[in-house]
């Protein structure tokens, strides 16, 4: 008699994900970042250069698939460099070497290293794989770099733990309006599933979220929290639409299935890197300490 076949994982009917290990997945990560934040700052940062190493070798391999191949050794080195330099050049005493010094010429370093790299391969596609190497030092090592120095600022984990918790409650409440009342594609040919409603209920969320840390925790105006919502739900949103448009031109689903029910790191990342420089900048003309 025949085996009956196995029961599926389990996942949500819109969501398409499997949700106890998507869920297991975030409380984990989300008890690291607390934790590390009150007790070990630097372990957020090295939490920061493994998710840009990793993202950054998920997008080398997508590329490859369109015969682009990056520069990934100098780019993972530069991506620790970034993360690290940029941290512990603001928390020195006193300063020598400012962070944004430090961002730019490690930046700059990563760019140059990538470029001689690719030269013993020869001519033919020198300018395609020079192409690909750039575009993962900008998208992932450069926007995320952006966490080290909210993290290197006066009250940093505060100013991280309002950044992430925004990004978060935005992407929660995003999928709790569109499960529920999702009916109009915002994006239909880039992200079927992406509707206005969902865009609606990410404001609402973030917007809470950010006013209560606002007034709360940041002690500044509730207006701050409302510019905080609105800039990082508008380009969290489109993060998450570049992210799709990547995978879509490359032909795949997800970057990777490196992190279970959530896909690849860099399918968790979208969100977050285009957001960080805009976070890092409202907080730093708007809350003091910046």
């Amino acid at each position: 008699m025949p085996e009956p076949p196995a029961a599926p994982a389990q996942t949500h009917g819109r969501a398409g994900r499997n949700l106890p290990a998507a869920i297991g997945i975030g409380v984990g990560l989300g008890a690291y970042v607390v934790l590390s934040l009150i007790y070990l700052r630097p372990a957020f940062v090295v939490l920061v250069a493994v998710a840009l190493v990793l993202a950054a070798v998920e997008l080398h391999e997508a590329l490859q698939k369109q015969g682009m191949t990056s520069a990934i050794v100098p780019i993972a080195i530069g991506s620790v460099a970034i993360s690290f330099g940029s941290y512990f050049a603001g928390r020195q005493e006193p300063v020598i070497f400012s962070t944004t010094s430090v961002l730019l010429a490690s930046l700059a370093l990563t760019v140059i290293a990538s470029l001689i790299w690719r030269m013993p391969k020869g001519v033919a596609g020198y300018v395609r794989d020079s192409a690909a190497s750039l575009l993962i030092i900008a998208y992932v090592p450069l926007l995320g770099s952006f966490a080290a120095l909210m993290l290197a600022e006066g009250r940093g984990a505060v100013r991280v733990v309002t950044f992430l918790l925004i990004v978060v409650m935005s992407d929660t409440g995003g999928y709790v309006a569109g499960v529920l009342f999702g009916k109009h594609p915002m994006a239909p040919k880039i992200s079927p599933k992406k509707s206005w409603e969902g865009v609606a209920g990410s404001l609402v969320f973030a917007t809470v979220a950010a006013i209560c840390m606002a007034i709360f925790v940041l002690q500044v105006p509730f207006w701050v929290g409302i510019i905080l919502s609105v800039g990082l739900v508008a380009v969290g949103t489109c993060g998450d639409l570049i992210e799709s448009m990547i995978k879509r031109d490359l032909g795949i689903k997800d970057m990777s299935s490196f992190l279970p029910g959530h896909g690849g790191v860099m399918d968790r990342l979208d969100s977050l890197l285009v957001a960080a420089p805009i976070a890092w900048l409202i907080m730093y003309l708007f809350v003091p300490g910046g």
